[in-house]
């Protein structure tokens, strides 16, 4: 990610409101670092924080061009690889992603979120076993991700580990900050009751069965 201390901590505020708060927030953030970069004279984080924007506006053929400008100043910019590879996606462009979030890995080993992103495609590709490990790995660098054992669920869920999915979206309910993401959490609590219906079903065929024999 970015090396200027006070950008940094705006990218990090950027990737929580784009995750748990509105775009409008979002949109706040990323101008305000816009402005920093650009009086800091800090030339990846100005063409960084332009492809936000541009992300935050629908313009993700724009973006995509920022972020490999980015890239040609700092090529170990971790942040820039998901992000362009995110813009792909929204563009409808898939062959090339996960080549990008592979290259971001290797030259950024340590961030998660490129982790998260990359199971993410992987688990909506319907690869969800790679999609697992790209969660764990992403959780065993930050431990506290709610959104990542949201998605985590989610995959599991695919592979019909309904015990393993339900323990997750437990946690992401632990995990999301108090009085917050409303929407998130009704969501999850119609899966845990989907889940917990399903098991009752399961568990009932295998007595059934048990009877039979």
């Amino acid at each position: 990610m970015g090396s200027n201390p006070d950008l940094l901590s705006l990218r990090i505020a950027l990737d929580q409101a784009i995750t748990y708060g509105t775009q409008k927030e979002a949109f706040a953030i990323a101008v305000k670092a816009l402005k920093e970069s650009e009086d800091k004279a800090i030339l990846p984080e100005i063409e960084y924080f332009r492809g936000q924007v541009k992300m935050l506006e629908g313009d993700y053929r724009g973006a995509a061009l920022h972020f490999q400008e980015v890239l040609r100043h700092n090529p170990s910019d971790g942040a820039a690889y998901n992000d362009w590879a995110l813009s792909l996606v929204e563009l409808g462009i898939i062959d090339e992603v996960l080549v990008l979030f592979d290259k971001g890995i290797v030259v950024e080993p340590d961030y998660a979120t490129i982790y998260h992103n990359k199971g993410w495609l992987l688990n909506n590709i319907g690869r969800h076993s790679e999609a697992v490990a790209c969660f764990n790995q992403a959780l065993n660098l930050e431990p506290d991700r709610a959104v990542t054992y949201d998605n985590l669920a989610d995959a599991l869920f695919n592979l019909g580990e309904y015990r393993r999915a339900f323990l997750s979206y437990r946690k992401v309910l632990e995990l999301l900050p108090l009085g917050s993401c409303a929407e998130i959490r009704q969501e999850i609590l119609v899966k845990l009751d989907f889940i917990e219906k399903e098991f009752l079903k399961s568990q009932k065929k295998e007595g059934s069965g048990d009877d039979e024999e």
